[in-house]
């Protein structure tokens, strides 16, 4: 079987539809700094940083992007929390001058998956940031200008719609709002330790049990990689046992696709404690069809590489 290449081709995406919050006020970053993981002041004018939000017992309330503004800060997170993140900012906001405005409809933004800064208008504001565990740049746009943004990127860049996206966050290992991340998740858990989170910055909310899952160096359950040994159709909800045990449930899957580039059936999903730490033959069994049989899947290394799957 021949190698797929590991390097997809350049490609954009269209998150307009993302949930779009400014947080102004002279108070903004030392606010936004105690409700977030990682460190706001990270984040330039051309650099964005991902963050997590948490509640008190660490898990998550959402997973975002930030960069400032001139006086603000720009935000984005899954279109699922257009509602609940503004909320759940504004619940903190006491005596601080700090003032959360939904600006979902003023901007689309383009991401686009290449080392180098793409061309666009002066009107586009860009920020590199890396959302797919690669080098790319998010293009922000007034709203009234995507047309024109769109077709300028399609003459350089594959466009890469919601399927294909869907297939390539999987590829990458890139969770999503709603699957590999809900309010059960612990950051760290999810593997955003790197990407989203400082130890080093002063107090947040949900701190306490971050700091205490780095000291240990323990997690109950880690986001993980699988492939179907033969090419078995996966799917969300589907739970994990070790072959011939299932009644010793070792995990679930939460997103499942077929890659084209990988000529697999592979998915991400949770493995509890110690199932992820050692090496297992598993089992994915769909619940609701009983007398199905099981899905044969092995663990593997993110983002996926074609080196890394059996077979290839």
């Amino acid at each position: 079987m021949p190698v797929p290449t590991d390097q997809p081709e350049a490609m954009f995406f269209d998150l307009s539809a993302r949930t779009k919050l400014r947080i102004g006020g002279s108070d903004r970053l030392r606010f936004l700094n105690g409700q977030i993981t990682n460190d706001a002041a990270r984040g330039t004018a051309g650099l964005g940083i991902a963050a997590s939000v948490l509640n008190a017992k660490g898990k998550m309330n959402g997973q975002i992007f930030l960069a400032p503004d001139g006086d603000s800060f720009l935000i984005d997170a899954d279109p699922e929390l257009r509602t609940t993140l503004k909320a759940r900012l504004e619940r903190y906001v006491i005596a601080d001058d700090v003032a959360v405005e939904d600006v979902s409809h003023q901007f689309s933004i383009f991401h686009v998956a290449v080392p180098e800064a793409p061309s666009v208008p002066a009107s586009g504001r860009l920020i590199q940031v890396n959302r797919f565990r690669r080098a790319g740049w998010d293009v922000w746009v007034e709203m009234a200008k995507r047309d024109e943004i769109f077709a300028q990127l399609s003459g350089a860049h594959t466009f890469c719609d919601d399927a294909c996206a869907e297939v390539f966050r999987v590829e990458q290992g890139v969770g999503r709002w709603g699957a590999e991340w809900t309010e059960e998740i612990i950051p760290v858990e999810a593997n955003l330790e790197e990407t989203s989170i400082d130890y080093e910055k002063g107090c947040y909310i949900g701190q306490e049990v971050i700091s205490r899952m780095k000291m240990s160096g323990q997690r109950n359950k880690k986001l993980c990689g699988f492939v179907s040994l033969y090419n078995s159709p996966l799917e969300p909800g589907m739970k994990i046992f070790p072959v011939g045990e299932e009644k010793k449930e070792a995990g679930w899957i939460t997103s499942a696709v077929h890659s084209k580039r990988l000529g697999r059936e592979i998915a991400l999903g949770y493995l509890k404690r110690p199932f992820y730490q050692a090496s297992y033959r598993l089992d994915a069994i769909n619940p609701e069809n009983v007398g199905v049989a099981p899905a044969r899947i092995e663990l593997t290394e993110l983002p996926f590489m074609a080196a890394d799957i059996p077979g290839n």
